[in-house]
């Protein structure tokens, strides 16, 4: 029987990538983001690549309510959620404190915070009547050590590594594994969210060097999926070889 993993910004970059893997490996897939007609793309793709089975769910992780009604409408074959990768997440802005945009600020807490933890107790009952699951949380090198310009993007993902620690303790008695994994630099569509559109800011970021792909991130997120059910990789931190932590990168 096909396990089945969740997926949340599935869309583009590590989720998109994870969901292919996850395919390509025979599982089946849940895939969610806000674009519906992207959503149904991929599904079309995977399943004629794969033959495997995908399900579709089009909300906002930021909608606390749409987040529990969509997740709690799910057919009761696509309820035995073996892993949920919380993936979806994003960072606006690279401004000093004093001048970042506000709005930009609530966005990242609302997505890469408020977001997980609303995905998290949504399908949480899932695991915990079966007494199994896996959660994985994507967090970030930013979250180990904050940068210059990094604030509140740095303080989100230092949550998520705070929150996935308390998650581990607290769902040790419904044997669910939890994960969090940190990469550094990948070339996805992320700077160019960040930088809002700008193109040549967005390519500085990788200049020099050879980043990670999202599927090297995905290819991480599937081994640590895939491991026997006794073992659990608790945290991992996901740098390209040029790269050592958020402050040194060898560009040459």
């Amino acid at each position: 029987m096909s396990k089945l993993v969740f997926i949340t910004g599935a869309t583009s970059g590590f989720g998109k990538a994870a969901a292919e893997v996850f395919a390509a490996n025979n599982w089946n897939v849940i895939i969610t983001g806000r674009r519906a007609d992207r959503l149904q793309s991929i599904k079309t793709e995977l399943e004629t690549t794969y033959g495997i089975s995908v399900y579709t769910l089009a909300f906002d992780v930021q909608q606390k309510e749409a987040v529990f009604a969509t997740v709690q409408s799910l057919p009761e074959n696509w309820q035995t959620i073996d892993v949920l990768v919380n993936n979806a997440g994003l960072a606006l802005g690279r401004d000093n404190f004093d001048e970042a945009v506000m709005s930009d600020w609530e966005t990242m807490i609302d997505t890469n915070i408020k977001g997980l933890l609303y995905v998290s107790r949504a399908v949480l009952p899932y695991m915990t009547k079966r007494k199994q699951g896996h959660i994985i949380n994507l967090g970030s090198t930013a979250g180990k050590e904050a940068y210059e310009k990094g604030n509140v993007y740095c303080g989100s993902k230092a949550a998520v590594d705070s929150i996935s620690k308390g998650m581990r303790i607290d769902l040790l008695p419904h044997h669910i594994k939890v994960t969090a994994i940190h990469p550094g630099a990948a070339e996805t569509e992320f700077s160019m969210i960040r930088f809002k559109g700008d193109e040549s800011k967005a390519a500085a970021v990788y200049a020099g060097y050879m980043p990670l792909s999202a599927k090297d991130v995905a290819d991480v997120i599937y081994y640590c999926a895939s491991l026997p059910a006794h073992v659990c990789i608790n945290d991992l931190v996901l740098t390209c070889t040029a790269q050592a932590n958020s402050f040194y990168t060898y560009k040459g």
